[in-house]
């Protein structure tokens, strides 16, 4: 992204956020570009650019966050923007897009900040960092925006007095939970060189770009151990205890921040811009892609779960009247 493109942004997000978005769509696509032309699919719209750019932009992380830029977020982008358009409720696809944004903007400033190429950040991290400021903006403008769940009080108490036995598909889901908890604590002990020889020989056999000099796998990890953690435990609460309004908004958050992580993450370790040293080793990706693709989908499959069946998080009229 331009310097004259970030400070474009900020003026349109002085005046209306549906141009935001639109403007936002703009800069997805412009990432998608970056990324093909890094490909070789195309040559000579952003050379520039990718000479003159921070270098996280050519390593293997920046290469796949363009791709998810320029897809997921991009097709996020259009949903807002017709949601805006046609006077409905963009929040559900918001609080999505907010973990997403979240996500992908911790790993980058603190991956800068660490990682080798600290000290090479350039003129264009100041549009990155304005970028950054005016989407955090837009973050606080989804969580104002009304929660549109309408449920019948009689659906919300019968669902509320069947307990844990009576509601299979959350007792698979607490187990899910407590493996992914157990998971992503361990990968988090991995980044920071916890000397256990598990430890090593996963590293070693399956997850060798952990230990990527860039640094922002270890962030990644680290992030998502002290991000995904809590909400691990806090997740196993609210599917214990009724009433519990705020796990749908919660889960659509983790779940778009668990999506670009993993998708970051999944493409980095098998791309080729990783030294081969850090690459999962071909014995072992089946096994690599296996376990990091269903740690990706117990998030998603809890938000769809959380924001379908709502009945068991909400409390009746009657109750929220008397609070």
């Amino acid at each position: 992204m331009s310097a004259s493109l970030g400070t474009g942004v900020f003026v349109l997000s002085l005046t209306s956020i549906p141009i935001l978005y639109a403007v936002y769509a703009f800069l997805s696509v412009v990432n998608l570009i970056i990324a093909l032309e890094q490909d070789n699919v195309i040559d000579g719209f952003v050379t520039f650019y990718l000479k003159e750019a921070d270098p996280h932009i050519n390593t293997a992380h920046g290469h796949v966050v363009s791709y998810w830029d320029g897809s997921a977020h991009y097709l996020m982008y259009l949903l807002m923007i017709a949601a805006i358009t046609w006077g409905d409720s963009y929040r559900v696809i918001g609080l999505y897009w907010v973990g997403s944004f979240l996500m992908q903007t911790i790993v980058y400033i603190l991956g800068n900040a660490v990682g080798k190429y600290g000290t090479q950040v350039g003129f264009f991290f100041i549009p990155q960092m304005l970028y950054i400021f005016v989407s955090v903006w837009a973050c606080f403008r989804v969580f104002s925006q009304p929660s549109a769940r309408d449920t019948q009080s009689t659906d919300i108490l019968n669902t509320v007095r069947k307990n844990l036995l009576h509601r299979p598909l959350d007792l698979v889901f607490i187990i899910c939970l407590l493996l992914a908890f157990m998971f992503c604590v361990f990968r988090g002990l991995i980044a920071l060189d916890w000397s256990c020889k598990w430890c090593h020989d996963y590293t070693q056999q399956y997850e060798p770009y952990l230990k990527d000099p860039s640094a922002y796998p270890k962030i990644q990890m680290l992030v998502s151990m002290l991000y995904s953690g809590p909400y691990y435990i806090i997740a196993l609460y609210g599917l214990l205890v009724p009433g519990c309004e705020w796990m749908p908004d919660l889960s659509l958050v983790h779940s778009g921040a668990l999506a670009q992580a993993q998708f970051s993450y999944i493409g980095a370790s098998l791309h080729t811009r990783t030294p081969f040293s850090y690459r999962v080793p071909v014995s072992s990706q089946l096994v690599f892609l296996l376990v990091n693709l269903l740690y990706t989908l117990v998030p998603q499959a809890l938000c769809y779960r959380c924001c379908t069946q709502p009945e068991f998080f909400l409390r009746p009229t009657a109750e929220k009247k008397e609070d």
